[in-house]
């Protein structure tokens, strides 16, 4: 057979050369549609609508009378309103008891990261009491645990010290520490209020794998000072000058100080390894970080002759947390390094105690409200700064805690900060032998969790730009700066993005015998090309940042498949369909690209089809008028019936 053979019936078209036979069964060719007409105003509020309110949260008000939409209004507001009226002494216990577990580790978690932020200790303990009480009324999640978390802590210290010394300067030191923390609860509340969550989504999980467990080493490395007894060390972040400090300061190393802090060290990270075996034994690393903390302040009381070497933590201020008002200060040369501080511990603040409350809230099938969860963190936040605290959001140590020990509703951040409460008021004397060697081997063992390295082994088997991604975020915070880091993380996200936008997947398509459809040939063997048709498919949107590309890339298969087709001595290319299934949008740049396509394809006399384009694309390309050049026989709802109709087109 010297040229393609196509036999018409009534019911079939059957085209087929010497080695791919194609059966296509010809039938009715359904018309593609314009939408409805929508004005201008209702467009806009459909997309407003689908932008910030995906979850429609006005639904409950729906066919409510007015009283019962008051009692909605407020619940929706206060989400304590939900469970208080129905609680019952059953649901108190159980809250009882987790509180009292999560205050156990919250003590001297808040001690342990306050000195983290280069912040004095005392404030880690505010920071466990005014915030979890305002994240009681306002917050959905039955299970976050709020206080201050380490890798927060660990960014506001770096970035404040490199300007401000917390030892020569602690006054202002702390001064732009709380007011860091207001512009970090006014950014996450107003994410919250104007329903701009999806900002925080520029941060991917791979990206923050790689940054928590770069900033989990360096934090971890930092602890040295502790753990060693070393007096004179590096406020830098970075791994070979942390490490140079180490071995310089040999002279320094305290073994009194060494053996205590590797034997409590093995004792937590014994402890936590034997509640991530046993769940049921959560209480055991619960309990460990105070049970630590008492033991190592009896040890150095009892042998305070003999333990003169040894860091301690020295007085605490007895008392409620006094305010700090007068301490924010909304001008002067440090106004931008707060608000610089506060948006980025914000952001990483807020993506975490947003990430834990979902975690809980699926095991459990209850929902959480993303938008409320960063108006109840950011309130707390902003409250707090008002009050003497730094930065916190749910803890993922804690939330596990208040989750495993049986917390039935957020009264257990009541109960943990009652217990708080009591600390401050009357318990912080106690504290005055507690060795700094032990809150360092507490952050050691909080901090280490944060190293996935099974996530990172995945991300390289799943999506190697993805592992990319979690790598260029993790060497960035190691060898040059937290924030630094951070901003590697963001940009390579972003610029993922940019290259799935710009660089959309484009495939060729051929019928799968004995059927309708047509899939990718790369995909399936058994596809089969099409003789004197080229199908293309388009895996995104048409836009301006890459229509250009599209052209080119279209232009190319064309190119391509003409070559093949004289190499093979085939008949000539005859028809271009573009499947536009998966092209959920277009632009202006978009439609001069499909105009300049069918120009140049008309030249070479190959015809341009466009397959089923979605209501908004076909809507544009009516109004642009391209749709007029493709109407009489350029417009089918599927590939199948554009080929079948376009071959009975043909004269045999």
């Amino acid at each position: 057979m010297d040229s393609t053979s196509k036999t018409l019936d009534s019911s079939s078209t059957d085209i087929s050369t010497d080695e791919t036979p194609v059966a296509i069964t010809a039938g009715i060719v359904h018309r593609v549609t314009l939408p409805p007409k929508r004005t201008a105003i209702d467009k806009l509020k459909h997309r407003l609508s689908e932008i910030f309110f995906p979850d429609d949260p006005l639904h409950r008000f729906k066919n409510q009378p007015p009283f019962k939409k008051w009692i909605l209004g407020l619940q929706y507001v206060f989400p304590i309103l939900h469970w208080l009226p129905i609680y019952s002494f059953k649901l108190f216990r159980s809250d009882l008891i987790s509180g009292l577990t999560i205050a156990s580790l919250a003590i001297p978690q808040g001690i342990s990261y306050a000195k983290l932020a280069n912040l004095p200790p005392i404030i880690g303990l505010y920071s466990s009491f005014v915030p979890p009480l305002i994240y009681s009324v306002l917050g959905s999640s039955r299970h976050l645990g709020v206080g201050p978390i380490s890798i927060a802590s660990l960014v506001m210290g770096s970035m404040l010290s490199e300007v401000i010394s917390p030892i020569l300067d602690p006054h202002l030191y702390l001064q732009v520490a709380f007011t860091s923390t207001f512009f970090a609860g006014a950014f996450q509340a107003s994410l919250g209020i104007f329903r701009l969550g999806f900002i925080i989504d520029y941060l991917s999980k791979a990206t923050l794998i790689g940054f928590m467990a770069g900033a989990a080493i360096v934090v971890t490395l930092q602890q040295l000072k502790g753990l060693l007894g070393i007096v004179h060390f590096t406020s830098k972040m970075q791994i070979i000058p942390v490490l140079s400090s180490v071995f310089r300061h040999k002279n320094e190393w305290s073994w009194q100080t060494i053996v205590m802090g590797f034997s409590f060290l093995l004792f937590l990270l014994t402890a936590r390894q034997i509640s991530s075996k046993k769940p049921k034994l959560f209480w055991v690393s619960a309990a460990a970080p105070l049970t630590s903390v008492v033991i190592s302040t009896l040890l150095v009381f009892l042998f305070k002759s003999h333990s003169q070497a040894i860091s301690k933590i020295g007085k605490l201020p007895k008392g409620i947390n006094p305010s700090s008002l007068n301490s924010l200060h909304f001008h002067g040369q440090y106004l931008g390094l707060a608000i610089k501080t506060g948006l980025i511990t914000g952001i990483l603040s807020l993506t975490e105690g947003i990430a834990v409350g979902r975690t809980f809230a699926s095991l459990q099938n209850y929902q959480v409200d993303g938008n409320k969860e960063m108006t109840a963190i950011g309130l707390m936040n902003m409250a707090g700064s008002c009050s003497s605290c730094y930065i916190t959001t749910g803890s993922f140590s804690r939330s596990a805690v208040n989750y495993n020990a049986g917390a039935k509703t957020a009264f257990s951040n009541i109960v943990m900060a009652t217990a708080v409460l009591a600390t401050i008021l009357f318990l912080m004397p106690l504290f005055y032998y507690t060795p700094n060697v032990v809150l360092a081997a507490i952050i050691i063992t909080a901090v280490i969790g944060l190293i996935d390295y099974n996530a990172a082994i995945r991300l390289w088997k799943i999506d190697k730009l993805d592992c990319f991604a979690c790598l260029c975020s993790f060497l960035g915070v190691l060898f040059i700066s937290v924030q630094i880091g951070l901003t590697i993380a963001v940009a390579v996200s972003i610029l993922k993005i940019l290259l799935h936008i710009t660089r959309p997947n484009t495939h060729i398509l051929g019928n799968i015998p004995g059927t309708q459809l047509y899939q990718c040939l790369s995909r399936y063997e058994n596809a089969l090309r099409v003789p004197a048709f080229l199908i293309l498919s388009i895996e995104s949107p048409i836009y301006f940042a890459n229509s250009t590309y599209l052209q080119e890339r279209i232009l190319r298969w064309t190119r391509e498949e003409e070559e093949r087709i004289q190499a093979n001595k085939e008949n000539s290319l005859k028809c271009v369909i573009l499947d536009l299934t998966a092209v959920t949008a277009i632009d202006t740049s978009g439609i001069d690209t499909i105009y300049e396509l069918n120009k140049a394809l008309d030249k070479r006399s190959i015809q341009l089809v466009l397959v089923n384009p979605v209501g908004d694309v076909m809507e544009k390309l009516n109004n642009s008028k391209i749709l007029d050049l493709f109407r009489l026989n350029g417009l089918y709802l599927t590939v199948g019936e554009a080929v079948a109709d376009i071959s009975s087109s043909w004269k045999p």
